[in-house]
């Protein structure tokens, strides 16, 4: 049987801890910032795990991990 490939978009947005959690980043911070509050700018720096349901979605898309 032939390798099964990663999907390309997941491999560029997700990325694993070290115990073997999805982390993912946080959505809405491109463009129109000026209507965000800086709260949400905040508090939506850096990355997140994903949730449980959120996980099984996305480890669909690496078949190898």
């Amino acid at each position: 049987m032939p390798k099964l490939k990663t999907k390309s978009a997941a491999k560029k947005r997700f990325s694993f801890t070290g115990s073997g959690k999805i982390r993912a980043n946080v959505a809405c911070k491109r463009h129109n910032l000026r209507k965000r509050p800086q709260k949400m700018k905040r508090q939506a720096r850096g990355t997140f795990v994903l949730c449980d349901d959120a996980t099984v979605v996305a480890a669909k898309y690496f078949p190898y991990k």
